[in-house]
């Protein structure tokens, strides 16, 4: 698994708006085959931080994003929404997906 983990700096005039700015690039990356999880949160400790954590199946499935029509179309458009640079983990694991914490167990 490719596994990607982006911090993002909206301008302060997008910083409550980004998650509708970024909901068309999000649906279209959550559709593609390869794509096995695509999900936003805000940061607690900087409210105007979104992190995005992403895993694409294989590099394959990376590479097929990267050149995909809407992936072009919001590198386009980030810049006009942001006030830094993103920061951003990019690694293949041994993973296939989500597995459950040895340390603490439920029920």
């Amino acid at each position: 698994m490719i596994f990607i983990v982006v911090k993002w700096k909206p301008k302060p005039e997008y910083v409550d708006s980004f998650m509708d700015q970024v909901a068309e690039f999000t649906a279209a990356t959550r559709n593609e085959p390869g794509n096995l999880f695509f999900d936003w949160s805000r940061s607690v400790e900087d409210p105007s931080e979104y992190v995005l954590v992403e895993g694409f199946r294989d590099g394959e499935a990376g590479k097929e994003h990267v050149s995909s029509e809407h992936f072009k179309k919001f590198v386009a458009q980030a810049p006009s929404l942001l006030a830094s640079t993103p920061l951003i983990i990019s690694q293949e694991i041994d993973a296939t997906g989500w597995g459950e914490m040895g340390e603490i167990k439920v029920g």
